[in-house]
Formats: structure tokens, sequence, C-alpha cells
């Protein structure tokens, strides 16, 4: 039988009185239990419902509620929250109790002859108050959970009972969104426990829990346990029809983190890829106690290049972007703990095309280390726009890599990317000229180390599949895969950042440095397990029930079955397990700069046939878009501009 709506509607409203009102009311409830308890004792102890007391101990009935009220409030009964009760405010109730029949002896004794009322009275007394007043709370909070579980809380179970498992369920039990109805964990020993007021059950009762208990979500609190264990766990939940979620790992909680912080699944358990603990002195080789500038500051990469890069205390860090509102944002999120940690921090907008402003800004805060990472990524767009790509992409890295030639800087790092591997698009082709215009000026450099780092796809970018399927789940679907057959190497944002500072301080100068991407993870796949761990099904012909459909759109302009992350040199291993190197085959630096004038040239005509031949000339594996009813180069349709969009440097 469902509750009357307007009677709960009249619960909610008391419990969302101010708490000055709250509070009256339970201070006038206990003034009414006081002589409630009294009259109980006295009719407990003399077996009769309506005891015959004299005029002298009804006085009593009157004065307790007086003696005993400024006790409890000394005591702070009504400073505490009811919902959130516990262990000291149950304390202090029981100290009041005690309190109030000290007080009942004391007024016993002065106003009446010790014989008249009998001594266990006091003890009835003090044991009946504990009571009504703890059961009254009791009562109060039970009713505030059962309101809570009628505004459509979702059921949830949490998978682990240890310390975080509880410290969870008391944060939840007064949420508006969760009602928390049963631990899981692996611990034989807890099966059948009660804990915190919840049964726990073994993992392999869960799917038959999930029907029984109408369970919608499983909350994952085990922050300390390692990557493979997560991935275990994930693999056995994969088949329940419940969304997963989890709480911030333990390294966040020591941070600060709210273990009632939940979130969706980490990317890194979705990639089942265990990362390993970084070389710490790699990490403040080229950082600590320098002066740092990073370009495209306000991108995915270079935005978590920066949030590392702190962490390692330099003396200095330029924040180098092209975008104003990205430059806003990442300085401030870093301003405060730069401020914290005596770190100068500096905002400067500016375009890596612009080689005399790089210079400057290397000069004036006698930059040490610079990482370039300012570079158009997203493969169709730059398809689409491939002068303005290589304009940004090439001559933007070869001005700034002549910039730090110029100024003398240590250490030059090109963030890289496996696409640059026999490109099948513009902005592969444009990432390996990138690459070429690093090698080209290596052999006249004397004082820049430069160095390339070459990975895959970073999970949690822009333009990332993962954040892209998260958005299609909540709007119900489809989820959009190019290819069935698509595969990628991923890897994390943070571990990437890492690996290429790591790289960047073994540099001896010119190495492309590959990263050890594990295996590549096939995106259909990927988009099962994220449908599937939203507690959802995948719909398809033979699965006419299921919520969430799989689409396939077909590969986009210049995009590929597969990467790869080498060219024609084996990697060679480094002293880092993740990071190997390759010396290969590049061009002179008068061999460069003539195709950068080439490149000027087409550039200037806006003639797509002729850069494409370009690209395949100086791009090792590259191959135009081929029309299959002309057999020619297809003629994409310019970006309108009418300024030079490739200069000579």
């Amino acid at each position: 039988m469902q509750p009357n709506n307007a009677v709960l509607n009249n619960l909610q409203r008391f419990f969302n009185l101010p708490r000055w009102q709250k509070r009256l009311i339970i201070g006038l409830v206990d003034i009414a239990l006081v002589p409630l308890a009294l009259w109980c004792s006295f009719a407990l102890r003399l077996s009769d419902w309506t005891p015959n007391l004299d005029h002298q101990t009804l006085h009593l009935f009157v004065l307790m509620p007086l003696v005993s009220l400024p006790i409890f409030i000394h005591l702070g009964l009504y400073q505490s929250i009811i919902r959130f009760i516990g262990g000291q405010a149950i304390t202090n109730l029981f100290k009041g109790a005690t309190l109030s029949t000290f007080a009942l002896i004391v007024l016993a004794l002065f106003f009446l002859a010790p014989q008249t009322i009998p001594r266990t009275v006091f003890f009835i007394y003090g044991g009946i108050l504990f009571l009504l007043m703890g059961g009254s709370r009791y009562c109060i909070r039970q009713l505030h959970d059962f309101i809570q579980r009628q505004t459509h809380r979702h059921n949830v179970a949490i998978y682990g009972a240890g310390a975080a498992g509880i410290q969870l369920v008391q944060a939840l039990k007064s949420s508006q969104e969760y009602h928390p109805v049963l631990f899981v964990d692996d611990n034989h020993s807890l099966h059948q426990a009660i804990v915190n007021g919840l049964r726990v059950y073994p993992p392999n009762h869960l799917a038959s829990l999930v029907k029984k208990h109408r369970i919608e979500q499983l909350l994952l609190a085990m922050p300390s346990a390692n990557q493979q264990r997560r991935n275990e766990i994930l693999r056995r939940l994969e088949p329940l029809p419940i969304h997963i979620k989890t709480i911030p790992g333990l390294t966040d909680l020591v941070s600060g983190a709210d273990v009632a912080e939940l979130r969706e699944i980490d990317l890194n358990d979705l990639l089942g890829r265990q990362q390993i603990a970084p070389d710490t002195k790699l990490l403040e080789s080229c950082i600590t106690q320098k002066n740092v500038l990073v370009t495209g500051a306000g991108g995915s990469i270079g935005a978590e290049l920066c949030r590392q890069i702190i962490q390692h205390r330099p003396e200095k860090l330029v924040l180098f972007e092209i975008s104003e509102f990205a430059l806003y944002t990442i300085d401030q999120e870093l301003r405060n703990q730069c401020q914290q940690r005596d770190i100068e921090l500096i905002a400067a907008i500016g375009s890596v095309c612009d080689q005399s402003r790089i210079g400057n800004l290397l000069t004036q805060h006698q930059i040490h280390t610079l990482y370039h990472a300012a570079a158009y990524k997203h493969v169709p767009l730059v398809e689409h726009n491939p002068f303005e790509g290589l304009q940004n992409n090439v001559l933007g890295t070869y001005s700034a890599a002549c910039a730090a030639q110029q100024a003398g800087i240590k250490h030059f790092v090109l963030i890289s990317s496996d696409k640059a591997v026999r490109p099948t698009n513009v902005m592969g082709a444009s990432k390996r000229l990138a690459e070429l215009a690093l090698q080209a000026l290596t052999p006249q450099s004397s004082h820049t180390i430069f160095s390339m780092v070459r990975f895959g796809n970073v999970l949690g970018s822009s333009g990332s599949v993962v954040p892209l399927f998260r958005d299609q789940i909540r709007a119900g679907g489809p989820l959009t895969v190019t290819h069935p057959n698509i595969t990628r190497y991923f890897m994390s944002i943070s571990e990437a950042a890492q690996l290429v500072i790591q790289a960047g301080a073994m540099a001896q100068g010119g190495e492309v440095f590959v990263l050890d991407m594990g295996e590549p993870v096939k995106i259909h796949d990927l988009a099962q397990r994220m449908i599937n761990l939203s507690g959802l099904r995948e719909k398809s012909a033979t699965k006419p029930e299921g919520e969430i459909e799989i689409i396939f759109t077909g590969l986009r302009p210049g995009e590929k079955l597969y990467e790869e992350l080498l060219i024609d040199a084996d990697a060679v291993p480094t002293k880092h397990p993740r990071i190997f190197h390759a010396h290969e085959k590049g061009l002179t630096l008068r061999e460069y700069q003539q195709m950068l004038d080439r490149l000027n040239t087409v550039s200037q005509r806006m003639n797509t046939a002729a850069l494409y031949h370009l690209l395949e000339t100086y791009v090792s594996g590259y191959q135009a878009p081929i029309s299959k009813q002309t057999n020619k180069v297809i003629p994409l349709i310019p970006y309108p501009s009418n300024q030079r969009l490739i200069q000579k440097v």
C-alpha cells in the first residue's frame, strides 16, 4: 500500500523546517516524555497503570521537565542532526537520562519523605526515559529514511564492506538520490554479517540479489585495490543489468577527495591497463628548479602536462596558447596551486607560427625546457582544412624549434602521434613533417636537444571516443562506431603526460620515442563494455530487447583501421619499461627548407592536388585520396582565405 501523497508532503515539510524549529519540536517532545517516563516507572513498580499518588508526589511531574530540559540542552542533545545520529549522541542521551534520575532523587528527598517513593522507581525511571528519548529519535530517523525511499531513490549495492564502504553507506543514508540496501564482499568471513545496518553477501549471489532488491546501481568502494583486481571485478560485473560507479581512488582520498563523490568507471578500468610507477628522477630532471614553457597549454595534453609539471616544482611555468578562453581556463586552474608552491606562472597568448614571439618569451623567461603540444589533431577537420593544418602543425613546429635553437634552451620535446606512421590523412602527414623538422635541425644544434614522443589515442581528451560514447549513452544512443574492426591504442592522459616528461629527460638528440601503448583496443568492444557498465544492454537484430544500439558510420576521410607506432626501425628499449626509441631516416636541413619553399608555393596557390603530391614525396607511406570514379586525386573545397598561409622561416 502506497502512502498518501499529501501525508508524505506534510512530513517532508517537517523535515525541511529551519533547524531552530525542529530543535524546538524535539525539546517539546522531551518535555512530554519526562513525566510519561515518571508515570510509567510508578505504574510498573506498583503494578497499577493508575497508581494512587499523593499531592506532593504529583509536584514531581511538573518539576522534572523543568529541571531535565536544561540538563539536556547543556549536554547538546539538540545540536545533533537526528538523521546523522551516532554513538556520541547515544552516549549523551544516556548521560541525560542518568542526570535526570539524580535530579529526581534530589527532588524526592527535598519534597518528600525518603520512604514515600520506592527506590526501584528511580532506576526504572532512568531506563524508561533513556528508551523513550532514544526511541523517539530512532523513529524520527526511520521516518526520514522512509520518506527518502519514497522519493524515487536508486537502490544501490556497495562492493566492498571495508572502511571506505562503511563510510560511503553513512554518507548515502542521507542522500536524496541513493538508497544503500546491501554489501557485496569477497571476504568469506564477512558473508551474512551485518555491517552498518546492511547484510554482506558473496559476489556470486549478485544476479539474484539484483532482482530481489531491485538494485539499479553498484558502487565500487575499493580505493586501495590494484588495477588488475579492479579489472577482474569489472569483468565479473559486466553481465549484470546494473549501472556501475566507483568512489575516488586511494591517492585522491589522501588528497582530500570525498568518499561519497561517486564517479563513472575510471578510463583505466575500461582500458584494462596497469600503470607503472614513474621514475621520479626522470620526471624532475628537466623540470625541478627550472623554467618551463608549454605550447598548446590549454589543450588536453598540454593542460595535463602543466598539471604534472607543477607537481615537480619548477621555478617558472609559461603557458603559451592561441585560444584566450583555453588559456584563461588552465591559468585559473593552476594559479592557486602555483602560489602555494611558490611557482611563477605566466600566461602568454600567441601563435606557434610567430617565431619572434616565441623567441622573445624563451629569452625573457630564460626557458630551460619546452614541451611543444600545440597542434591541430582532429583527423576529419584537418583533412578538410589541409592548408591551415599544415601551417599550424608543420610551420608552427619549425618556427618554435628554430626559436628554441636560437635561444639556446636545453630541451625541446615534440608531442607527436602514431598517425605520423605511414599516414593516410593530412593530420598524420603534418605530424611526420613536424618530426622531420626536428630531425633536420638536430645535426646543426649544439645546445638544444630535440626529441619527439609518439603515442596513440589519449582517453578522455577532447575528441576522444570515451566521452563521446558517454554522451551518446546519456542521450539514449545510438553509439557511433566507424567500422566493426577498427582498433586503436589507448592511454590515459595522466600516464601519457608522465611518459612524455620522462622520455624527454632521456633524450640525447633526434630520437623518436615510442610509448608502449599495450594491446590495441577494438572500438566496438569498448562501446559494448561501456553500455554494459552503464546497466544497459546493446540493441541489435538478435537482441531487440536492448536499450542502446551501436551503428557503423563508415571510415571518415583519412581514417584507417589500424594504427602503427614505428616506421621502419626496430624499437630499442630504454631504462623505462614503457618507453622505446628509434633513429629514423630524415631530411637534411637544406632538403627540409626546400620542402618548406614548395609547401609555401602550393599553399599560396591553394593547389590541393599539388599539396597531396608534395606529401607523397616527403612523407613515407602517405597516399593521396583517390576518386573511385575518375581515378584522380580528390580535390577538396579549400577553406576561404586571402592570406598567405605558409610563410618561409
